[in-house]
């Protein structure tokens, strides 16, 4: 199978797993983007020999520059290097691992494009769920989902060519580092300690997001519009093991899950290889070393950050993109020590609900919806 890929964000965990797939297939990396970490781009370049390269630092794409400068790569800068990345005439799928709001932009314009569409930029669909799904539409593209939970929905979906024949999703959830805590234990939790899942290895916006719960309250956004459904038909149920991704309940109710080892690298191939199913880097999941896997109701007034997300959906328009601004800015906050952990939510709670009760909206409403709730955060914590 011939596939001619760009991804953007290489360097991060999605992206470098995303090349363990392409090395082992031997699929073609037409371009490749990064912010800064000019030494695993310069590795990544060398190997896998893209025709295009963005560096978002401007600094760090001239320090790549001088590197490369004994191969005919390209390289290129900042948003609009990212965006060129994104529509090059080379490569027929986009895999999106850029981290954050940066995100939606790159993916309008390769739907423009009209290439098939890898999404592992949850940000794109939870901010601009509307404008990305519309489009995609218009231009007759594909977005498959690389979230391990969205690709496990998507494989069972598999199992009937009607979507009505579906009734519910169950999004699984492993429940982070602090599980079982309470609302008090949370308030004197340190970075470190939100720093360390218990099954997954993920970059550390991401890490924090899964410790808040935050991450499923996006993702249970991300699901309304990748499977069109309402919200009281997805459910979310803590899952500790991460070995169930995700299922989904049909009209009989009976229930389809897929089941996997905690490793990002079978959704990732997925996307790439769809509808085929190939050989993976993966290990066998073994059900017996298992022994048993557990599922509990979420605990919704502890991890305020769902509920968040719920509201935010519900309310539509701007919401979504609010809660999601002001998120990315109490994390970096509660990383650098300047909020307590339990601040995340009641912060992104206050920013969405200040958010304009706007229906119809463009791009560049999205963006100032973004750019108000950081600020909105800013202010409220000085």
């Amino acid at each position: 199978m011939d596939k001619n890929i760009s991804i953007l964000g290489s360097t991060g965990s999605i992206g470098t797993q995303t090349l363990d797939v392409c090395r082992m297939h031997g699929y073609k990396i037409k371009c490749l983007t990064a912010n800064s970490n000019v030494e695993l781009m310069e590795k990544q370049a060398r190997e896998f020999k893209p025709e295009l390269v963005c560096m978002m630092n401007e600094k760090s794409a001239a320090q790549l520059k001088a590197k490369l400068a004994d191969t005919d790569i390209k390289i290129t800068a900042g948003m609009d290097g990212l965006i060129e990345c994104a529509v090059y005439k080379g490569a027929d799928t986009v895999l999106n691992s850029v981290v954050g709001m940066i995100g939606l932009r790159p993916t309008l314009e390769a739907i423009m494009a009209k290439k098939t569409i890898a999404l592992a930029n949850k940000e794109t669909l939870v901010a601009g769920g509307r404008l990305v799904t519309g489009l995609a539409k218009e231009y007759g593209v594909s977005i498959l989902p690389v979230d391990s939970e969205h690709s496990a929905i998507f494989q069972a979906m598999q199992g009937s060519p009607r979507k009505s024949a579906v009734k519910k999703i169950i999004l699984t959830a492993s429940g982070g580092p602090f599980f079982g805590k309470t609302f008090k234990e949370l308030e004197s939790v340190t970075p470190s300690q939100a720093l360390k899942h218990p099954n997954w290895n993920m970059g550390a916006k991401i890490t924090i997001d899964s410790a808040t719960m935050m991450n499923k309250g996006l993702e249970f956004i991300e699901a309304k519009w990748l499977f069109d459904m309402k919200n009281e038909d997805i459910e979310i149920v803590i899952h500790r093991e991460s070995v169930v991704h995700s299922a989904i309940v049909y009209q009989d109710n009976s229930m389809i899950a897929q089941l996997g080892v905690p490793d990002m690298r079978i959704p990732i191939q997925y996307a790439l290889t769809y509808p085929e199913r190939l050989p993976s880097p993966v290990e066998p999941l073994s059900l017996a070393d298992y022994g048993k896997l557990t599922f509990f109701e979420p605990d919704y007034d502890t991890f305020g950050c769902i509920n968040v997300c719920k509201k935010a959906i519900e309310m539509g328009g701007l919401h979504p993109a609010a809660a999601n601004g002001a998120n990315e800015e109490s994390v970096k906050l509660f990383l650098d020590g300047k909020i307590k952990f339990t601040d995340i939510a009641y912060l992104n709670g206050e920013a969405m609900l200040k958010a304009p009760d706007k229906k119809d909206f463009t791009l560049d409403d999205v963006l100032e919806a973004d750019r108000a709730a950081r600020e909105y955060v800013k202010e409220a914590v000085k």
